[in-house]
Formats: C-alpha cells, sequence, structure tokens
C-alpha cells in the first residue's frame, strides 16, 4: 500500500491531547433529528442536479463522482507511485469561482524536494469518465518550523483574483503553527507573490469564503480550536498592500491581523476541521474525532446536528459506522459529501486505518437529513472534497 510521508501523519490525528476531551464532549452531542428545519423546508428539495461533479483526493490520486446513485467514479489524476506522468494531490479541492474551470488543490509531489505547495490545474472534459486535468500554475510558500512535516491543506478566494491556502502545522501536539496565506495573481510556476495571514493555527483545515470577503477558517486544537473568521485581508505583498512585516522564515507577513472567533468548539464539532457553507444562510462544520457534522447560523450559533454516530456506536478497530468525516461539500441541490477519513483505535494509537476511508453523501427531505449513503469504500487517507457545479453559490451573508 503507497502511505506517503503526508498520509502517514495526517492531520486528521490531530491533537491527541484532545482525544479524551472529544470523546467526553461527544456524549453530549445528539444524532441527526427532524427538529427545527429552521425555516429551511424544501431548501434542500431543489432537484437531482446530476451536472455537479464530486472530486475527493485520496491515496495521492484525485477522483471524480457522479453526485447521484449509482456514484460513477473516474481517477482524474493518478498518483506518482502508479503513473510516471502522475502528480500527487492532496487536501480540499477549490474551482475557480469565475466559470474557468481551473482548480486549487493540494499538490506535494516528489516532496520535500521539491516543497510541497498547491497546484492549480486546468480541468477538461465535462462528465465523469472523459475528464482530465493540467497543471498550469504551483504555489510554494516557506512553511514555519515544526515538528511535524508540513502539510497543506485548505484553499479558497477572495476577490480580484486572490487565492488563499491553509497548512496544518504541527498536528498533535507543540505550538501552533498553521499558517492562512493569500496568493496574488498572475501565478505560475516558480515564484509567486504571497503574504502570510496567520502563522499560529493550531492545526490548520478547511477555509471557507463568504460573497464579503471574509474567511473562515478551521482550527481543530488549543489554543486556537474552533472557526476564526478573518477580515480586511491584504491587497498585495507590500507594505501599502497591508503586508509590510516579515515571517521567522523571512517570507512577507501581514502587518495586522483582523481575526474573531466566529464559532467556538462545542459538544457539537469538538475538533473542527472544515466549513462549508449550506447555500441557505447557514454553515456545516466537520469534527473528525466526534464523527460530526453541525450546522450553525450566520451568527456562529449552533442549531442542530447533521451527522452524528448511532447511539451505542464506538470508534474502535473500525470507525464509525457512520465515518469519521474531514473534508465536506455542498453540491447545488443542498446535498452534503463528506470525505471520511476512516480513523480507528489500534495498537498505534488513533489515526486512519488501512484503507477504511469512504466516500458519502447526505441527502435532505423536507429539510431533514438522511442516513448517509456511502459513494466509495476501501479508500485510503480520503481527506478533501471540491464541487464542480453548473452554476456559483455562494452566501452573500
Amino acid at each position: 500500500m503507497k502511505v506517503p510521508i503526508r498520509a502517514r501523519r495526517l492531520r486528521v490525528r490531530a491533537a491527541l491531547i484532545v482525544v479524551v476531551t472529544a470523546a467526553a464532549l461527544f456524549s453530549t452531542a445528539t444524532a441527526a433529528t427532524a427538529d427545527g428545519n429552521h425555516g429551511r423546508d424544501g431548501h434542500h428539495d431543489r432537484g437531482h442536479e446530476t451536472s455537479a461533479i464530486v472530486f475527493n483526493g485520496e491515496g495521492n490520486n484525485l477522483n471524480a463522482y457522479t453526485p447521484t446513485p449509482p456514484f460513477r467514479k473516474q481517477t482524474v489524476i493518478h498518483t506518482r507511485a502508479d503513473d510516471p506522468r502522475g502528480l500527487d494531490i492532496n487536501g480540499q479541492i477549490c474551482f475557480f469561482p469565475d466559470g474557468s474551470r481551473r482548480f486549487v488543490a493540494g499538490e506535494d509531489t516528489g516532496q520535500p524536494n521539491p516543497p510541497q505547495g498547491w497546484g492549480i490545474f486546468q480541468l477538461h472534459g465535462d462528465r465523469v469518465g472523459s475528464l482530465s486535468a493540467t497543471e498550469v500554475a504551483k504555489l510554494t510558500p516557506t512553511y514555519q518550523p515544526s515538528v511535524d512535516n508540513a502539510e497543506n491543506y485548505g484553499c479558497g478566494f477572495l476577490s480580484h483574483g486572490r487565492v488563499l491556502t491553509t497548512d496544518v502545522g504541527n498536528q498533535a501536539t507543540g505550538t501552533g503553527d498553521g499558517q492562512l496565506i493569500v496568493w496574488f495573481p498572475p501565478f505560475r510556476f516558480g515564484a509567486n507573490h504571497y503574504c502570510k495571514v496567520a502563522t499560529d493555527i493550531a492545526t490548520a483545515g478547511g477555509i471557507h469564503v463568504d460573497g464579503h470577503d471574509r474567511v473562515y477558517v478551521a482550527s481543530a486544537r488549543a489554543p486556537t480550536a474552533g472557526i476564526w473568521r478573518y477580515t480586511d485581508l491584504p491587497t498585495s505583498d507590500t507594505a501599502a498592500g497591508g503586508c509590510g512585516a516579515k515571517d521567522a522564515t523571512g517570507a512577507p507577513l501581514a502587518t495586522s491581523v483582523h481575526r474573531s472567533l466566529f464559532i467556538t468548539a462545542d459538544p457539537h464539532a469538538a475538533t473542527p476541521n472544515a466549513i462549508v457553507a449550506s447555500g441557505h444562510g447557514t454553515f456545516y462544520v466537520s469534527s473528525v474525532f466526534t464523527g460530526t457534522i453541525a450546522e450553525y447560523d450566520r451568527r456562529g450559533t449552533f442549531l442542530r446536528t447533521i451527522l452524528a454516530p448511532p447511539a451505542g456506536d464506538m470508534l474502535g478497530a473500525k470507525p464509525y459506522s457512520t465515518g469519521t468525516p474531514l473534508g465536506i461539500g455542498v453540491g447545488p441541490d443542498g446535498s452534503i459529501y463528506y470525505a471520511d477519513i476512516g480513523i480507528v483505535i489500534s495498537s498505534g494509537g488513533i489515526g486512519p486505518g488501512n484503507d477504511t476511508g469512504t466516500v458519502r453523501r447526505i441527502r435532505f427531505v423536507h429539510g431533514v437529513p438522511q442516513a448517509p449513503q456511502t459513494m466509495d469504500t476501501a479508500l485510503a487517507f480520503p481527506d478533501g472534497i471540491g464541487i464542480l457545479t453548473p452554476r456559483a453559490h455562494q452566501d452573500n451573508d
């Protein structure tokens, strides 16, 4: 089995120091219920729009799925270990909002030489089975000195063509040194212009950007555990653009950072790993260790649990029966797609098992989340989700 450095030390192992806490907190979480549609009946029943395509990075491959049964699958980019022309793809997958069918994904082929980073790709084809992708640029920053191997994960977009990324930093112990970075066009292979917004995020994860350029970043462990909201990000890598400082590596750093805690880690999402907009003014947050997806309103207030393991279901030699969600995405019909990393408990500790990952879908009927449908099984370290939709749907809250 191919187990790259990145996969062996995957960020979802997150803070082992919070596992006991997460387990205790989970005892207060509830299973998905039909209570409180919060005035959203019908929002999730907009028909089956099969033109969407669901993407997942798994085993260093990039896979694509049709969004409805029978969930046809194509490997769009093969890992370098299987194909000498292949690339190693990881993390969140983000399509540019300009309709160009370009996307960003973690790309760490050959790490540490060259270092891991994020590839920008051009997608070709319009249906699963006929897709291909060409890498057109590579974003590679400096990383903070870390106990763990630096892990590329999150991505997102600001106005004026700016791209955002997060890298995880120390995953389980040690100082929080995950980074949030803004990149400035044009993008190329080689040197690119960027500015680091934060270098102190403890186990940094997924990114969401709303219609007002407010940036939401997940942090899975203390002291920054929760969802943080950043505003007024740099407009260039110069002092005039808000980037007049330097970090410990000598890279450009934002002069001042405007951030606030938007969602505090709670029993419903004890180890926040990713955040995505629902499409109707709320947010979904995944939590790997508790096996949950929770919904929050636009003020960051908990609304309900969308996914939780059934009563009595315990994490052990096998994952929760409903999985351990890391990456999440929302389709144009409101369905949630999630990458289940397949966390198990073994003699080696807590982490992804051998090919225990899955990709799953949660449908809604009259606003009520249904039991998850399994799209694919026996996967190695599926971690990120990306969805290509026929139209952008971004919350403008």
